[in-house]
């Protein structure tokens, strides 16, 4: 039975032997959080929590705020990033952050365990803010092919401040608030982990609008106010074991390992001699084996390692191991929708009604607001109740609302209401409000303290890999969808447009991603796909028809829509085996109130 205070009991009455152990844990955890106040002060744990969400709320903005600033900053470098040898900068610029926080994560969280969880998130915040920095001068003053590669590199080197950030601010707050209350701190904390991403493009489109150059100095002040209040107000609490060696070849295996795992799963969606996607391409099945072989050796160095990096161990934790299977299982269901419905309403919705291709990517930020509330509002509400309650009901049941949304998703026709369209994702929302608050706090519970740092860096690295994984997943299943049929529908809809069949036959055999990716970008498809030549010698009222706003969307539609539903119902089985996860994680248990 749960008591709702932090204990787990058995069914069978405890003897006069438990409850005494009991209260002897209560009363030494209870001992210790009044030492805690006495020497650090007792709104130390608020201080915790707003510096901490803070730098997950950059770090996270960070990881979506170029999306739709992506169409103002090529053009302010004087580059098409649709042009196939400028592919690979779109690609790198869309992602590289996302890869590099992926990789780090979990060294950074061994290495917090050593050195201390506070001095590396502090030096987190300062590495983030020279990024930023770094940034936004070469924004001013770099162009072309080398402006694009230059900004590439310092959002990876912004990438590497942003793992600290990310490593460490869950392990922060477990230290900084007793168990009563970490529920609630985390449910705060996760709306800028996870809300940070969609409010990230809705601040790059409005800065984009002004000015691109904005997108890089928006994190400056933050970063640099950040930093300050980091290295002044937060204090190393957790007690740091003396004499711990860092596992480098653990490190270099993992690094290397999960590094050529990403480049694969990127190249992916990158179509390949004729192929619509890069699967037939030995790069990339080349990168993702000799990745997954480089785990081999690694997972027997850290089972035979005295101070491993990634601490398997922990997964003999039940609500650890369940918890972030549920979190993976999650992440992959998630991960990718944003960017799919993003393309659905860029390339079809939006258009359909009006709105300008110009407009549609920070219109289409805006029409997915709901999603966000759902989460703003359920995510607090959640975390606190789980303090009482446990994670189990609340994750299970989030992941399940999970399910039926991409259902309900999957049953609307490509020309939606959005008034379904918005209940639907504002249920999205909530479901994964319900889930991620109580799902953090279960994990972070769950282990020692002095691996806290460890498992707040392999929580987060697989939250990266989710998402890296479910964009090269439904990324590919969408463009396999609708493939076919796309070709077919292009050729016909060109040719009965007036189109010549030589042009149209060779627009129709473009692989559907430079379609897909000029509507994210907010480019009109047809005036991308058409050669110039083609174009000057049309018509000026078939120019206007192919051109126009309805044209390519009822083109796109069906295939596009045969595709999506299928991204949709994979997405459902993997909520369904996450709330099965999330059920079977059992009920709650924190270490050190009972092993």
């Amino acid at each position: 039975m749960d008591t709702g205070n932090g204990t787990r009991l058995n069914k069978k009455k405890p003897t006069s032997k438990d409850e005494s152990n009991y209260e002897e844990r209560e009363d030494k955890l209870e001992k210790e959080e009044m030492e805690k106040e006495s020497r650090y002060g007792k709104h130390y744990k608020w201080v915790a929590l707003t510096n901490t969400t803070l730098g997950a709320l950059m770090a996270a903005m960070n990881g979506s705020i170029l999306l739709i600033a992506l169409p103002a900053i090529f053009r302010g470098l004087n580059i098409n990033p649709l042009v196939s040898s400028n592919f690979g900068l779109l690609l790198w610029l869309l992602l590289g952050y996302n890869v590099i926080t992926a990789i780090f994560t979990v060294t950074i969280g061994r290495l917090s365990d050593m050195f201390g969880r506070v001095k590396l998130y502090n030096l987190g915040f300062l590495i983030f803010t020279i990024g930023s920095i770094a940034l936004y001068i070469s924004s001013l003053y770099i162009t072309g092919v080398d402006g694009a590669l230059s900004l590439i590199l310092l959002r990876l080197f912004q990438g590497v401040g942003g793992a600290f950030l990310f490593a460490n601010s869950t392990a922060i707050l477990t230290d900084a608030f007793p168990h009563t209350m970490r529920g609630r701190a985390m449910g705060f904390n996760q709306i800028a982990a996870v809300g940070g991403g969609l409010i990230g493009l809705i601040v790059g489109g409005l800065l984009a609008a002004i000015d691109w150059h904005l997108v890089f100095l928006i994190s400056i002040p933050f970063g640099i106010a950040g930093t300050l209040w980091a290295y002044l107000e937060l204090h190393e609490i957790a007690s740091i074991e003396k004499d711990q060696k860092f596992d480098i070849p653990g490190n270099v295996l993992f690094a290397a390992g999960i590094m050529l795992i990403l480049l694969g799963l990127t190249y992916s969606i990158v179509g390949y001699n004729g192929n619509p996607t890069g699967w037939g391409n030995p790069f990339v099945y080349g990168t993702i084996i000799a990745g997954i072989v480089l785990m081999i050796p690694f997972a027997y160095i850290e089972l035979k390692s005295k101070f491993p990096m990634f601490r398997l161990q922990l997964f003999k934790i039940k609500a650890f191991l369940f918890g972030n299977l549920s979190l993976l299982l999650a992440g992959i269901a998630r991960g990718g929708l944003q960017f799919m419905l993003i393309i659905w309403l860029d390339g079809i919705w939006l258009p359909l009604h009006g709105v300008h291709f110009s407009k549609t990517p920070f219109d289409a930020a805006i029409d997915l607001i709901p999603f966000m509330m759902g989460f703003i509002i359920f995510g607090p509400i959640s975390g606190y109740l789980s303090d009482r309650y446990g994670a189990r009901l609340f994750s299970t049941l989030g992941m399940l609302i999970n399910f039926v949304g991409f259902l309900a998703l999957a049953a609307l026709p490509a020309d939606f209401s959005y008034i379904l369209f918005a209940i639907i994702t504002f249920s999205l929302g909530l479901g994964q409000g319900l889930f991620s608050a109580p799902n953090t706090t279960a994990i972070m519970n769950s282990v020692p303290e002095n691996t806290r740092g460890s498992a707040s860096g392999m929580r987060s690295t697989f939250t990266n890999i989710s998402f890296m994984f479910s964009m090269a997943l439904f990324f590919t299943i969408l463009i396999l969808g609708m493939s076919t049929e796309l070709s077919t529908a292009l050729y016909s809809g060109m040719v009965n447009a007036g189109i010549p069949a030589n042009a149209s036959m060779q627009i129709s055999k473009l692989p559907p991603t430079a379609a897909l990716f000029s509507a994210f970008l907010g480019y009109n498809p047809m005036k991308t796909l058409l050669p110039a030549s083609v174009y000057s010698a049309l018509p000026n009222s078939t120019k206007t028809e192919v051109t126009g706003l309805s044209f390519f969307p009822h083109l796109l539609s069906k295939p596009f829509m045969d595709g999506m539903k299928l991204v949709l119902y994979i997405g459902s089985g993997m909520a369904l085996i996450a709330a099965i996860a999330s059920a079977l994680r059992g009920k709650r248990y924190i270490y050190g109130i009972e092993n």
